[in-house]
């Protein structure tokens, strides 16, 4: 489709509608010129000099009225990313504060999208995290998204799906969290249109011929509002109509299984007046000429959404009988319902102390979700990934209640009482015995409502949470809650457990003598990272350690392996029955002297993982990790008990790793530094290659003594930034 081209000219023009310093328009001329040389050569796959896509980033940005470092910023916000120029020349260039927002898009920018819940989550989090920072780095990339598919016919098929994918999944939604309907509305038909070609022009030829049909009808509705509210005291109005986005008739006909004939609200009439009490008064002129719909009348000046719309929605059966959306609001609010909130972020160039930082600070107090962001982003002891949650609780909110003291908070649909308490305070959620709403006694199973006004009535006595409030909580932060503080009394009451069973054990052998410290544990049991003593006593607890065998490594007592301790016991019961065969893999076969053994070459199991034996024609007897998916069920009798024997020493067994990971420089010189620090591991070989999302694929063949020793180096590759799946290779 033709866009519209702009210039410097006409961008100079529109930001001097409201820019009237010349050092303000001359930082926009610089940027321009600056990002203007630095593009030179490069073209856009529309063919259009590299420059058009930045400068219609600009242009879009003065449309909302945005300061000029954000401005030239959208000229500037491919530079770093694109062209040889440095972070620090730009700062010489345009100082910190142009510099950051760039940078800010810049990393947003090389994020690569997957649409799995876990790594999609990761993205939300990093703009997220993005957004708190500066929230105007997410107003740059929003726009710089807008023009991309506006021009997305440009690119391949398979391109243009991936894009479109990634702008419905998480750029109109935060569009739509930011009040900006515009854009989210844009971006949402715009990637219907190629994800859906099909239902797009379907719906767009509905919708046309709708307009079509009932343009006759809003004209006289609109020419009788007219009439009426002229005779009233309201003398600065103004009537328009609206007509809903190609994706919202679909998203809405899909959620509530409807036809589009059934979709009363593709055509509203917007009426604007100047103050509140005129929009109250407005609707009482209208509900006395026309009989209101029941149920259908919504009051958000009262209660706005939490990404600020305010207007009151009323429908009506009309003149004829035919049915009316009509809406109502002031021009300011009609302002924030367009530009969301840009519109309350309109450069102030006569405030001499307005900053950044006052503009953050003003946006805050605004919108209450973006001050619950602020504290999404705090750190999180309990949890390594403390953003994950904000994907569903911030991006699926639609339900509104209030607090007994009339604050509004937003929930996912389908949240109960529960979600309400924890969000308020954990504290107010670990003591929860019940709930009130709207004055009458509910279970914490009740899914809230829009409106609703939730009390909840809490115990000291009361020591929650229990392992059931995970059926009955919707939102990703009570559950995060509550399975930290599960995991934390199971962590204890292992603990407990672990600490009596070591001091019964003691008492018997003999060995009450010895005093753990920190230290001891340290040194004995480093290698398979217990380091301290609740760690000590946490292993032994949960069975994965045994207190006899500990006591024998403490005192230097024999050789006895720590290694899968389970195991191990399973074998000395056997012992009685089956003979010992040594061989190079240190695998017992129940009651066979000797056998001809074999590892797999499939899933590579190493001492310590759970095996089973598998007689196969012509090699003996393969060992299998139990995992495996090389089902054998169908063979039940080639199936044979095969253990690790105890007094294994010095073997070594081949795994195999494949690690999932965003293509940076460097990844693979941390991922082997990071594995030189564990002990008894050798890197064999590691090779990678990209896959069809165009992400990293590194496959990592190594020797370990153990499986200790392979969950350690796993853990060690966990906490590399960027890698995002990591899995023993089955084949």
């Amino acid at each position: 489709m033709d866009q519209v081209k702009h210039t410097i000219d006409d961008l100079i023009n529109q930001a001097s509608s409201y820019l009237h310093k010349k050092s303000n328009i001359d930082v926009i001329i610089k940027a321009y010129e600056v990002a203007k040389k630095q593009h030179e050569g490069q073209f856009r796959k529309s063919n259009d000099p590299y420059i058009q896509h930045p400068l219609e980033v600009a242009y879009m940005l003065s449309e909302y009225h945005a300061g000029p470092n954000t401005i030239a910023a959208g000229l500037l916000h491919d530079v770093l990313e694109d062209t040889e120029i440095t972070y620090d020349k730009m700062v010489e260039l345009f100082g910190e504060d142009i510099t950051s927002i760039v940078d800010g898009v810049t990393k947003i920018s090389k994020l690569k999208y997957m649409t799995q819940e876990k790594v999609l989550a990761k993205t939300h989090q990093k703009i997220l995290i993005a957004m708190a920072k500066d929230i105007r780095v997410i107003l740059v990339k929003l726009v710089d998204r807008v023009h991309n598919m506006r021009t997305l016919e440009f690119q391949p098929v398979e391109k243009q799906k991936k894009i479109a994918r990634e702008t419905i999944d998480l750029y109109a939604p935060l569009a739509h969290r930011l009040g900006m309907y515009r854009i989210k509305a844009e971006l949402e038909d715009l990637s219907l249109r190629y994800l859906d070609p099909e239902l797009y022009n379907h719906i767009k030829e509905l919708i046309t011929i709708q307009r079509e049909a009932r343009g006759e009808d809003i004209n006289n509705m609109t020419e009788k509002l007219n009439t009426l509210l002229s005779t009233t005291d309201i003398k600065d109005f103004k009537i328009k109509g609206r007509i809903k986005n190609i994706y919202s008739v679909c998203d809405k006909m899909q959620r509530k299984n409807l036809q589009f004939d059934e979709i009363y609200d593709l055509m509203a009439l917007r009426i604007i007046v100047p103050t509140v009490e005129d929009c109250y008064h407005v609707l009482g002129i209208i509900h006395g000429e026309w009989k209101p719909i029941p149920g259908r009348f919504k009051d958000y000046i009262s209660t706005p959404k939490p990404n600020l719309y305010q207007s009151l929605h009323t429908t009506i059966v009309g003149p004829n009988g035919k049915i009316y959306e009509i809406q109502i609001r002031t021009y300011e609010m009609d302002s924030v319902a367009e530009f969301g909130v840009a519109a309350h972020w309109s450069y102030k160039e006569e405030n001499k102390n307005y900053t950044p930082q006052k503009e953050q600070e003003e946006i805050s107090t605004k919108m209450r979700w973006y001050r619950d962001l602020l504290n999404y982003t705090e750190v999180d002891d309990d949890n390594d990934d403390p953003m994950y949650k904000v994907k569903e609780d911030i991006f699926s909110a639609s339900v509104y209640v209030f607090t007994p003291r009339g604050d509004v908070l937003d929930f996912p649909v389908g949240s109960t009482p529960l979600d309400f308490a924890y969000r308020v305070h954990t504290e107010i959620g670990n003591r929860t015995v019940g709930a009130i709403i709207n004055g009458r006694i509910v279970p914490l199973t009740y899914k809230l409502k829009t409106g609703d006004v939730v009390e909840i009535k809490t115990s000291p006595n009361f020591n929650g949470p229990v392992e059931s409030w995970l059926k009955i909580v919707k939102t990703s932060h009570a559950k995060h809650k509550i399975i930290s503080i599960l995991n934390k009394r199971q962590r204890e009451m292992l603990i407990t457990e672990g600490k009596a069973d070591f001091e019964r054990t003691c008492k018997a052998e003999g060995a009450s003598s010895i005093k753990l410290d920190d230290k001891l544990i340290a040194k004995n049991f480093g290698k398979v990272n217990i380091v301290n003593v609740d760690d000590f006593y946490y292993e032994i607890g949960k069975k994965s350690l045994s207190s006899k065998a500990a006591i024998n490594r403490i005192l230097g007592r024999g050789e006895e392996k720590l290694d899968d301790e389970a195991l191990i016991k399973h074998y000395q019961q056997l012992e009685s029955k089956a003979k010992r065969s040594t061989n190079e893999f240190g695998v017992i076969v129940d009651g066979l002297e000797k056998a001809q053994i074999k590892i797999a070459s499939c899933c590579h199991p190493v001492y310590g993982d759970d095996i089973v034996g598998f007689v196969s024609k012509g090699q003996g007897i393969v060992v299998h990790r139990s995992e495996c998916h090389n089902n054998f069920s169908n063979n039940q009798e080639r199936m044979i008990n095969v253990y690790w024997d105890s007094s294994t020493d010095n073997r070594r067994y081949e795994s195999q790793l494949l690690i999932i990971s965003f293509d940076r420089r460097n990844i693979i010189a941390d991922i082997v530094t990071l594995l030189t620090g564990v002990n008894n591991l050798t890197i064999a070989s590691i090779s990678s290659n990209k896959n069809k999302q165009n992400n990293l694929q590194t496959k990592l063949k190594l020797t370990v003594d153990n499986v200790n020793t392979l969950d350690a180096a796993i853990k060690k590759i966990q906490m590399i930034e960027d890698v995002y799946s990591i899995e023993r290779v089955i084949k």
